[in-house]
């Protein structure tokens, strides 16, 4: 018989499944497991979005939309971004409904790379990209910003461009961020788009966390730099609707075009009972995030403390729901072997900061949506465990 496994894609080689997922699926077994790990809210969808659904299902809304979403779905995103964040994009040509945001990643990065191609990522970051590039057969050139507060700056990132030379084709953007909850503020989107204005590439702005920020209002680097911009956002995150998988892509219209084509040949379209949900999010439920983002904020601030009493160095995170914490120096230093440890003695599962590229090893992410009850429990099970395993 003859043997096709070794015939794959050569690329696959260099890719592994997240080490989120893999960590997760770990310690999943250990009793009494507390795990603080995914980027999944703890809570529920609003009620009446989920109804909505309901209603299209029961009504039959169960054939194919268009290829690049429902127009009144692509109206009320139109809307939407426009109302919170002063961008103007036409629904008929400029938007496109994916299923999630990584699907929109993946049909980004793959319209827009070619072999031999560059993109620079800021490092910590999202371990979702850098797989859809090397399967491009392009590079991932990390930044690393661990030195600035996680922060990526507009001279390092003119330095990493000119160092690099006409091979990079994009820079990937996410923030509010995933891993560290650092965002952006209008001045340094600002000077970032002065940059990149001067060189022909594309910028993908990943911008899921965009309603939940908490100090200032969050600023697209679209409302800058439209021509170039992919910007990326969806529901999970401000709506509670992981499992919904419904991202939105906006972009100028001749980029719009070329990535849906390949967004037809990934998916043909999202669900359509999921569409019309969406509507209804978008619409009547504009602002459901806040109520949300407010108890986010409490979290943020009780984690944050409890970390910094720890001695663990924290940047304050301003977004997102995630605290990204330097280990301190008397503990195990390498981030899996500490993560380990922790839930192995402590039966508390964080994320090793290894998993999220340069600049994270000697770090832990840990997520805050999670009820306070958790959180309590958490932060004396990691008082517990650092007190006991300082070197």
């Amino acid at each position: 018989m003859a043997d096709v496994t070794q015939r794959f894609n050569p690329h696959l080689n260099q890719i592994a499944v997240s080490m989120i997922r893999q960590f997760d699926e770990r310690v999943s077994s250990i009793p009494n497991i507390l795990k603080l790990t995914l980027g999944e809210p703890d809570f529920n969808t609003p009620e009446h979005v989920k109804q909505a659904g309901v209603t299209a299902i029961e009504q039959d809304h169960s054939h194919y939309t268009g290829m690049t979403g429902l127009p009144e779905l692509r109206k009320a995103a139109a809307d939407f971004v426009q109302k919170k964040y002063q961008l103007s994009y036409d629904f008929q040509s400029e938007i496109l409904v994916t299923v999630g945001v990584t699907e929109g990643i993946a049909a980004s990065l793959l319209s827009v790379l070619e072999a031999g191609d560059k993109v620079l990522l800021p490092s910590p970051t999202f371990p979702g990209y850098e797989p859809i590039i090397t399967l491009a057969g392009a590079q991932p050139i990390y930044i690393d910003t661990s030195a600035n507060d996680f922060v990526l700056s507009a001279e390092t990132l003119r330095e990493s461009l000119q160092k690099h030379g006409d091979r990079v084709k994009a820079v990937v953007l996410n923030y509010p961020s995933n891993p560290t909850g650092v965002t952006y503020s209008r001045e340094e989107v600002k000077a970032i788009a002065e940059v990149l204005k001067d060189y022909p590439v594309f910028v993908i702005s990943d911008e899921v966390y965009s309603e939940l920020t908490y100090e200032e209002q969050h600023v697209s680097i679209a409302e800058y730099l439209r021509e170039q911009t992919i910007l990326l956002n969806g529901l999970s995150k401000s709506h509670a609707m992981t499992g919904w998988r419904l991202g939105l892509i906006f972009a100028p219209q001749e980029l719009t075009k070329e990535i849906m084509k390949t967004h037809q040949y990934l998916v043909t379209s999202a669900a359509t009972s999921v569409q019309m949900a969406a509507v209804e999010a978008l619409t009547k439920g504009i602002d459901d995030s806040l109520v949300m983002k407010e108890e986010y904020r409490k979290r943020r601030d009780f984690v944050y403390h409890e970390l910094h009493n720890l001695g663990y160095d924290v940047a304050r995170p301003t977004g997102a729901f995630y605290i990204f914490a330097k280990i301190p120096e008397d503990c195990i230093q390498d981030s899996m072997a500490f993560c380990v440890d922790l839930a192995e003695k402590e039966s508390l599962a964080i994320i090793p900061g290894a998993a999220f590229g340069p600049g994270g090893e000697g770090y832990v992410r840990i997520s805050y949506a999670a009820s306070m009850e958790n959180l309590e429990e958490a932060m004396e099970r990691l008082k517990r465990y650092t007190k006991n395993n300082r070197s």
